[in-house]
């Protein structure tokens, strides 16, 4: 599908912006380029969780007109928001937002926003939530509607969704790009049942994995049932080896591992182990966090034979808790565990169970030693865990967000993408002392599908630039 146009792309804010805010938020730039002060521009105040209404005009005619090398240069300073929206100004910004895209140059790494949906938003729109502006945004996606899919994952801007006939597609909320996955039908454990007339009619779901071989008789589901069995979370890496993308898949049962490059026709399994809860992508290897062993693994899947590799063994210390592997800015990798507790929402019976984040242990580790060392302190990093691709980010870079701190969202994978009305374990955990507190109150999002980080992209999947 082709993406957006900047018309369509500004339902982030529905050109419902005060024109005299987007020039303040350029022309704030000028004074180190120009000489320029802002002291006649007027502020911008910042409302909160709403659709922002358009009230007056501004006057460009009495705006100087600046060389588009300058624009370009002031545009690759902006957030994604900002930036859209200064690309509906007038014809000249759009002409700098559109260089800026074409030629590759706007690199700005971006704040990580909460991707939701709510009911009253409609069923086709996606709700960014900015946690540098404090704002919610909206986003109208590809078919089929967004509030109908479930959201197994994110990473590198793309999202991991899946329909109501179980099939995955990768999307790009920014640029509304959408990319099919290869078919359900081709992982392992999935087999097609068709009807008379050779339609595809439901699903064999075989109950077997590397490890522990089957273990119980075949289920058949419905086409959009398979997907609340199955699913549980994915991964977007991309490869430079091939110029491609590669995507990982978590699936039951018991947590495996499959994955697949962008273009090809099937998923291949990566057998034998399971009980997978995290992956990353580093120098060609494939990095996966096995909770119930407390093994990290790594997968070489640049050969025609994949090879596997146990580099971490670390003791679990409590019955419910997740394992991360996180890639750490300063070039090493972290090994996070997630502890939690439930609760009962009701005290009668039948009520449902909610799991509560109370605290993260953190090891950082030389995968060359296979060495762990406990870090009782991220002092100015920042985490964020939970369907996303686990990130460690320097927090001077980000001001918005606050050092030693983990922002997390529920990935449990009971009801991930099954229960689509329980209580989501979401907030913002101190780590100096496991104090938490909630991400915005009161809360914005319905609960399935379950929201997510996100870190907004402009770019489209290249495949022949591996994605550049």
């Amino acid at each position: 599908m082709e993406s957006c146009s900047v018309a369509r792309i500004m339902s982030l804010g529905k050109l419902a912006i005060h024109r005299t805010y987007l020039c303040t938020l350029i022309f704030r730039n000028l004074p180190k380029l120009l000489g320029f002060t802002p002291s006649s521009l007027k502020k911008f105040c910042k409302a909160e969780h709403v659709e922002l209404q358009l009230t007056k005009k501004t006057t460009l005619g009495t705006l100087p007109e600046l060389p588009p090398d300058i624009l370009m240069g002031i545009f690759a300073t902006l957030e994604i928001p900002d930036l859209v929206r200064a690309g509906s100004v007038c014809s000249s910004w759009l002409s700098a937002y559109t260089s800026l895209r074409s030629l590759g140059q706007y690199k700005l790494q971006q704040t990580p926003c909460l991707l939701y949906t709510s009911e009253s938003a409609g069923e086709s729109v996606a709700c960014l939530y900015s946690l540098a502006e404090k704002r919610s945004y909206k986003l109208t996606l590809p078919e089929p509607p967004i509030r109908t899919r479930c959201l197994i994952g994110s990473s590198h801007g793309w999202l991991v969704t899946v329909d109501d006939r179980s099939e995955m597609h990768l999307v790009n909320p920014i640029t509304c790009e959408q990319i099919a996955l290869p078919s359900v039908i081709t992982i392992e454990q999935v087999n097609p049942i068709v009807d008379e007339y050779g339609a595809l009619h439901k699903y064999e779901f075989s109950w077997h994995s590397g490890a522990r071989g089957v273990y119980s008789s075949p289920s058949i589901f419905a086409l959009d049932k398979l997907r609340h069995e199955l699913h549980y979370k994915a991964f977007v890496f991309p490869d430079t080896s091939t110029g491609s993308y590669i995507v990982v898949l978590i699936h039951d049962p018991m947590r495996q591992l499959s994955f697949a490059r962008v273009g090809d026709d099937k998923w291949t399994w990566l057998p034998p182990y399971d009980d997978y809860s995290d992956c990353t992508y580093k120098d060609g290897l494939l990095y996966a966090a096995c909770t119930y062993k407390g093994e990290l693994h790594t997968f070489d899947l640049s050969g025609p034979v994949v090879t596997r590799k146990t580099i971490i063994s670390t003791p679990r210390e409590y019955d419910c808790e997740y394992m991360y592997v996180v890639q750490a800015p300063w070039g090493g990798l972290l090994l996070i565990w997630r502890i939690f507790e439930d609760h009962n929402v009701e005290p009668e019976p039948g009520a449902s169970v909610f799991w509560n984040t109370t605290q993260y242990r953190i090891y950082e580790f030389d995968a060359a030693g296979s060495k762990l060392k406990e870090i009782n302190c991220l002092r100015d990093h920042v985490l964020f865990l939970g369907h996303n691709q686990s990130l460690c980010l320097g927090a001077e870079e980000y001001p918005s967000l606050r050092a030693n701190h983990a922002y997390f969202t529920d990935d449990n994978s009971l009801w991930a993408c099954g229960l689509k009305n329980n209580h989501r374990d979401m907030g913002v955990l101190n780590l100096d002392d496991n104090s938490k507190e909630d991400l915005v109150s009161p809360q914005l999002w319905s609960n399935f599908p379950a929201p997510m980080w996100i870190t907004p992209d402009l770019r489209k999947m290249n495949l022949a630039s591996g994605g550049d």
